[in-house]
This record gives structure tokens, sequence and C-alpha cells, in this order.
């Protein structure tokens, strides 16, 4: 692609920043070849554990640069990938790591990639991942989700944790000589739930049940991860509990890689409580080759087991004053792929809306406990099951109108599935049809063949399609599984109008804990649903919430002593059009 173009692209997104970027994005886009978007969660091949329940998992990933490409190592995986493009991974299964202790940490030290994690008793190392084989390199303390930190002198540091209401603490290594701590450990920082909201345990941040039927409040401190960005130390850390749709990322700061370390006031800076899947947290932050950062993340199901997990990859970036920020708006509606726009953290958005959320559907048939409608409710954690795995199986969704469609996102859900370890010669096969009437069908898309596991399978059509009715057909399951689908998601757009703009915004701060607020909105005219953002500047609304069916929403993720600025955007199939006005909250 094209510097001109990538401008054109960026230029069209923010020339509409306050009155719905959808339509007019989606013009620039089609204007010329169309871009590569991929859309969260990653579609990875997740390996199914090694014990029952039968369940895919991937989490606390680690991403970095090494000869040339990218090189992603995540937990319980059975091995690492490897990328030219952070999308497209090919998997490496090595020789030589302890591949089922978690929280994997990879640094380049001396032009060698080295390897740890949770508890190992070693370093290893390799001057080839992509042959995979590795060696012992030296002796360590079994750290607790370690992160291997080298500084631009060479210096290299191991930060860990991993506690309840805890902290990160952090060591100096000596590279030449076996990697023996020269200095430390020394306590980054704790835990502070009774100021910072967003620490709290629990879904909402007011507690976690507990068996005896009281809360637990204190987080979970873990997931540490060193950045350094114009001679400021990053550390990032991840709160309240893996298992919650609120996990998250917070940061300190420092002027040495040792502290001390200040707490930054606008965290969590990677932060994605809502949407069709929820976590933000235990990641890793790698600058492309474009210069642009990306923050690759740990997101929850959390259903059949507390740490079925998958990953999520958002643009990330620093102002010039130095606050880090993560952009999950609508993150898991589709976004260029890294090298597209020039400056991705800014707006990643193709501007495809979601057109079937919470839209009239049929199938075949389906499990009274498994309805067709979670399958539109942009709930990963519900879904619909047919009652069978047979070919022939359908479901389908009206969308109420012809509609633009650009892409679609096909979520399995695995019911029934007893698969342990990876899936062998054996994948999802279906195809796609639409029609204008719900009685003539033609192609869509055809996946009769497809070879490859693509649990999160996202296919951006060449070509647009109009269509108001859309219809997926089963040809194979894998294993035992059922036809099961926990989204169907269709992205592109309503071909009507935006929604009218929220207008009349009230936020309530919490005098007794001003970890809370309420906020609460008038209806805006042809809202599907809405986006409280907020942060602590008017320019700096990067954190936020989605909300469905309510115009009211309480936030419990806020920090005592920290000034809020708040906006809500409403949103439909046709485009998301930004509040004009922002409300302050002391």
């Amino acid at each position: 692609m094209t510097n001109s173009l990538r401008d054109i692209l960026f230029a069209g997104i923010f020339s509409v920043a306050v009155v719905g970027i959808g339509q007019v994005a989606v013009q620039a886009a089609n204007q010329a070849d169309r871009p590569q978007t991929f859309c969260n969660p990653l579609d990875l091949a997740y390996r199914f554990q090694l014990n029952t329940p039968s369940r895919r998992e991937a989490a606390d990933p680690t991403l970095v640069r090494f000869n040339g490409e990218y090189w992603l190592f995540a937990s319980k995986s059975g091995g690492y990938w490897h990328s030219s493009d952070m999308i497209h991974w090919q998997l490496v299964k090595p020789t030589g790591l302890p591949l089922e202790d978690y929280a994997p940490t990879v640094a380049v030290v001396n032009g060698r990639m080295i390897f740890t994690a949770f508890g190992t008793p070693a370093i290893f190392g390799t001057d080839d991942p992509l042959k995979g084989i590795w060696s012992k390199t030296a002796d360590l303390n079994g750290y607790p989700d370690p992160a291997i930190f080298v500084d631009d002198d060479g210096r290299v540091y191991l930060y860990f944790g991993c506690s309840s209401n805890g902290g990160i603490q952090v060591v100096e290594l000596d590279p030449q000589h076996e990697f023996k701590v020269i200095k430390g450990p020394v306590t980054c920082f704790l835990a502070d739930y009774a100021h910072h909201g967003w620490e709290v345990a629990g879904e909402e941040n007011r507690g976690s049940p507990n068996a005896d039927g009281s809360k637990q409040m204190a987080p979970w401190v873990e997931g540490a991860w060193m950045t350094r960005h114009a001679g400021t130390y990053y550390l990032q850390y991840s709160a309240p509990g893996t298992q919650f749709k609120v996990y998250a990322d917070g940061v300190y700061t420092a002027t040495n890689p040792m502290g001390p370390f200040t707490y930054a006031s606008y965290s969590p800076f990677s932060h994605k409580p809502t949407g069709f899947i929820g976590g933000a947290g235990h990641s890793s932050t790698v600058e492309d080759s474009d210069d642009n950062y990306w923050h690759i993340t740990t997101m929850t199901i959390s259903v059949r087991d507390m740490f079925e997990r998958r990953l999520g990859l958002f643009p990330a970036g620093f102002t010039t004053d130095g606050q880090m920020f993560c952009n999950t708006y609508l993150g898991d509606y589709p976004q260029f792929v890294p090298g597209v726009l020039k400056k991705p953290a800014e707006n990643n958005s193709p501007g495809w809306m979601l057109l079937s959320y919470d839209k009239p559907a049929t199938a075949s048939s389906a499990l009274e406990q498994f309805p067709i409608k979670n399958a539109f409710d942009e709930d990963i954690r519900t879904w619909w099951s047919a009652a069978s795995g047979k070919q022939g199986e359908w479901l389908q969704v009206d969308l109420g109108k012809p509609c633009r469609i650009d892409a679609m996102q096909i979520n399995f859900a695995d019911q029934g599935m007893t698969n342990l370890d990876r899936m062998a010669n054996d994948s999802y096969r279906y195809y796609v049809q639409v029609s204008d009437d719900g009685e003539h069908w033609k192609s869509c898309l055809d996946r009769s063949d497809n070879r490859r596991d693509s649990p999160h399978d996202y296919i951006q059509m060449n070509e647009p399609v109009t269509a108001r009715y859309v219809r997926l057909v089963n040809v194979h399951m894998p294993g035992d599984g059922l036809f099961a689908i926990s989204g169907f998601r269709i992205f592109g757009n309503g071909l009507g109008k935006a929604p009218a703009p929220v207008k009349e915004v009230e936020v309530v701060r919490d005098i007794s804990d001003p970890r809370q607020a309420h906020v609460s909105w008038k209806s805006a005219q042809g809202a599907d649903f809405y986006i409280i953002r907020y942060g602590p500047a008017c320019d700096r609304l990067w954190n936020n919430y989605q909300v469905y069916k309510n115009n009211h929403y309480d936030i419990n993720s806020l920090n005592a002593g920290t000034t809020y600025y708040f906006c809500v955007d409403a949103v439909n199939d046709c485009g998301n059009t930004r509040g004009t006005k922002v409300f302050l909250a002391k």
C-alpha cells in the first residue's frame, strides 16, 4: 500500500471524529484496494488443554521482534508462533523448553533469544527460534510471572509477582555471568485497591463472591511488563484477576529501571470490560517496524474453566507528555492490520459496524439451554447450539433490511467437544449464503474444504456484498462437537443514518467512594447501544464501557483523587456518532 493511500484513509477517518466515523471511513476504504483488516479475538489455533473439561486456552502473551519477524509466546500453547505481520501466524513446536509452565517471557540478549516462565528454575536460549532447538543457558531462581527486560545499555532486569493483594518486584541479572542476580529483589509497588477502583476484584470491580458468602475485594496482581520510551520506564501490571472481563493493565513510571516508581493516575491504560469479549490484561507491548506500538493482551471467556482465555491485539502509544494509552474502542470490531495506517493508535477502524446484533434469527435446531439468540447477543460467554454436529445444520439471521456486508466473524463454541491437545487433520467446514428475500440464496463464502483450525474465523470480503438475510450452513464439525456458535458477527453498513448524538449526560461521582460514578443520559434517536468514554482530560477519553439496552451505567474503576471527564457516544449499524459535550466529574 502506498503512503498516499494510508494518508487518505487516515484523513478520511479523522475528518469525522465527532459525528459518525462509520460512513466516511468506509467510503475511503472502498475507493482503493481494500486494505486488510483483522478482528479480536485473534484467530489462532488455540490448543485444547490436556485435562478436562475440554476447553481451549492461550494467555499471558509475550510478543517480541527478532530477526525481522514477530514471535508470540503464550501460556499452555504447546509451542509458539512467528509472523511477518502480526496477523498470520505459523506454529513452531520446539524442543528443550518447559512449555507447560505458565507465563512465558522472552527477550533478545546479545543477539540470542532467551526464555523462562513461571517458576522455571532456568533460562533457555536459541540462535534460531524457527528451528525451535533450545538449550539451557543458566540456572535461575523460579520467579512467578517473570518478565525479562533488556535496557538500551544491555543491562538485564527481571520483573516478577503473582499474588493476592501483592505487588511487583525486580532483580537485575548479569548476562555476562550466567544471569546471576546482581541487585535486588526490590519491591516496585504493592496493590492499592482502596484507591484504585479498577484493582478491586469481581466482574464489576465490586468484589468476587467467596464460598462463605463474603466478598473478596483484593486483586490478584501479576503480569509485569516493562517498556522504555523517551527515557521513561513504564512498568505495566495486571489486576484484578484473569477470569474477570474487567481484567486490565495499569502502569507505574520511573526514570530508572529499578525505581522508585510512581503510579500513573490514568491507569488502567489497557481496559476492555465490555463488548463481545472482555479483558485486556497480562499483556506485552511491542514496537513494530513502522515505529508504532501494539499491546497484545489476555481476553477472557472463563466459562468451562477460569483459565479459558484468548488473545487480543490493540494499537497503543504515548502522548507527547508521556501518557501511555491503548486504544480498545470497539476493539472487537474489525480494524486495520499493522502497517496500513501511519498512526493506528489514534483510530484503527475501517468504519465497519456490526449488522447482526440482536437481530431476528432462525436455525435448523437448537438445544433448549443454548437458544438461537445467544449467537447474536454480543457475548462470547453464551452460545447457540444445534442438536447435532451433522452436515446441513444451519443458522440464519435477518438483518432487517438490505445491508452492505464487508466482513464476518464466525466464533465456534466447541459445544460437546472432548478434544485434548491440538486437533490433528481436522477443522470446521462450512459455507455462508445470502439472500434478498429469505427464499432465494446465493453463495457468499465457501469453507467446505477448509483444513485450518479457525475457532474465531474472520473473513474480509473481497468485494462488499449487499443482502438482508445471511445463513451459515455446517459441512463438518471436528471431533464429536455440536454445531455451536457464540457469535455469528456480520460487519459492514446498514445503508441508513448514523444515530443522533447523545446530548444530555449526567455524571454523579460517589462522595463516600470516589472510585465509583453513576453515568446516565437521555436516549438518542436511532441508537442500538452506547459507549461511555472517559479519562483524565477532555482529549484523553481512552477508557470506555459499551452499554446495551440501558441509558445508565455504574462505573467502579476510577482512581480516588483523579478528576475525570465523561462523554457518551451513540452507535448503530450505520455508524457511531461521537458525543460533542464532555462532562466533568471531580
